[in-house]
């Protein structure tokens, strides 16, 4: 069995780290580089990295004020690493990484609210919006110039 190290950094972790496989179930997955960035952006990470090759098996990121607030946005574990405990310490250590906040939020599918509520949250209504095209990567998205199109805009695309 292959040891899990678990990171709060990603000094050494490049879009190859990146390759395994993430995103099961997503109509159009962030690129290796994309996820490089949505990582590079978070106000904190944890990574759980195979020891054996270096590559990254399950991430966890926050967001947040700093203060009072956070939000999970991902928790990603590859499919051939789950049932490990790897998602849970992911959570743990990015717990840890946010103390003290008074609150700590994530929207999750119907069929995680037990594994979440094993870790201390609980249900509560939430709003979301989606733009899935955001989700894409910026080389080759936006056509003309390369300028991200303002969908409130009335301008054709």
């Amino acid at each position: 069995m292959t040891d899990i190290r678990y990171a709060t950094s990603l000094e050494g972790i490049g879009p190859d780290a990146l390759r395994g496989g993430f995103w099961v179930g997503w109509p159009t997955p962030p690129t290796p580089e994309r996820h490089l960035e949505l990582l590079r952006g978070s106000e904190a990470v944890v990574l759980a990295i195979d020891d054996a090759t270096g590559a990254v098996v399950g991430f966890v990121t926050a967001v947040g004020d700093g203060v009072l607030s956070a939000y999970v946005p991902f928790l990603e574990v590859l499919p051939a690493w789950q049932a490990r405990g790897i998602g849970t310490e992911l959570v743990r250590r990015i717990l840890a990484e946010l103390e003290p906040r008074y609150m700590v939020d994530l929207v999750c599918d119907e069929d995680l609210v037990p594994f979440y509520a094993r870790l201390d949250f609980r249900p509560y209504r939430a709003m979301i919006r989606r733009d899935r095209t955001a989700i894409m990567t910026a080389a080759g998205r936006f056509g003309r110039d390369d300028v991200p199109h303002d969908p409130r805009s009335k301008e054709p695309r």
